[in-house]
């Protein structure tokens, strides 16, 4: 018996709102996530021994741990940036209706 999937919801950014929606939607079409949402931020980093601050978008990425290994690959193929930022958090709680969604749109 299979354990079930974990949740997960990772984050990253983008440069802009159209990589972001671009990102979205070839994480989606590869059911390497149910969703990604996207909305603009500005963000402050370290970036080759100076501060930088930028605007920039982040996508909130609903995925679960199977497919985290690809998604990494994925943004790494896919993303401009360097060092795409990619962090992942369980969802340790949540709609037992959208956790089964979830499920079923990554597992094609």
């Amino acid at each position: 018996m299979t354990a079930p999937a974990e949740p997960l919801l990772a984050l990253s950014t983008a440069p802009d709102e159209t990589c972001a929606r671009d990102l979205a939607r070839a994480l989606v079409e590869r059911r390497l996530a149910g969703c990604v949402n996207w909305t603009p931020v500005r963000s402050a980093y370290r970036w080759e021994g100076a501060v930088q601050e930028e605007g920039e978008a982040l996508l909130l990425i609903k995925t679960d741990r199977a497919r985290l290994d690809e998604l990494r690959r994925t943004l790494d193929e896919l993303h401009p940036y360097e060092l795409p930022e990619l962090i992942a958090v369980p969802i340790g709680e949540g709609s037992a209706a959208y956790l089964r969604w979830l499920r079923e749109a990554v597992s094609g």
